[in-house]
């Protein structure tokens, strides 16, 4: 029995912690957390560089005529028309951003603040509808409009998404009204 009486005599300290090691291994995570950040951006920057040969966006004219409509909500980005997972980056449509958009018989003009402003010409519309989802955004069935035009030789699919959701049937129907298309709802998107 003496044995198990010395064992239980010894005095020894608490483990201590190794900072050192607790250290090492946050910085290691930061600097990995950091590499990760900066090759996304790099991604980001890459594919800005791709898309290079867009055109530059026009801008509104100085008489854009009467306001049919307007409205204030979000700019959820740009793709390529018909696929809305790729992301259009060049020129600024890859920045969300607020949005006031303004119809007009000249076109739709999309102010953005803090972001790059632009204008769709009225012959450069091709189409309106409701959508659900574009480039990493998606909402509830009928929840963006989805406005196509042509920008270039590209057809470009643009989201946006009014603060009152109930306008967005009205803009499709004056949209299309004005590039003739009967008007889409639900579109896979």
């Amino acid at each position: 029995m003496t044995p198990l009486i010395l064992l239980a005599d010894e005095k020894k300290s608490a483990a201590v912690t190794d900072w050192s090691a607790r250290i090492g291994w946050l910085v290691g995570l930061a600097l990995f957390v950091a590499l990760v950040y900066w090759l996304m951006r790099e991604g980001w920057k890459w594919r800005g560089t791709l898309q290079g040969d867009l055109p530059e966006l026009p801008s509104a004219p100085d008489d854009p005529g009467a306001v049919r409509l307007a409205m204030s909500g979000r700019y959820h980005g740009s793709t390529t028309a018909g696929q809305w997972l790729d992301r259009i980056v060049a020129r600024g449509l890859g920045s969300r951003s607020r949005v006031e958009l303004t119809l007009t018989d000249a076109g739709l003009d999309v102010v953005r603040p803090g972001a790059t402003d632009f204008f769709i010409p009225a012959d450069a519309l091709r189409e309106a509808l409701l959508g659900k989802g574009i480039a990493g955004k998606v909402l509830t069935e009928g929840g963006l409009l989805v406005v196509t035009w042509q920008l270039g030789d590209r057809l470009i699919d643009s989201g946006f998404r009014s603060d009152q959701a109930a306008e967005h049937t009205e803009w499709v129907d004056a949209i299309n009204s004005m590039t003739k298309t009967p008007s889409t709802e639900g579109a896979e998107r």
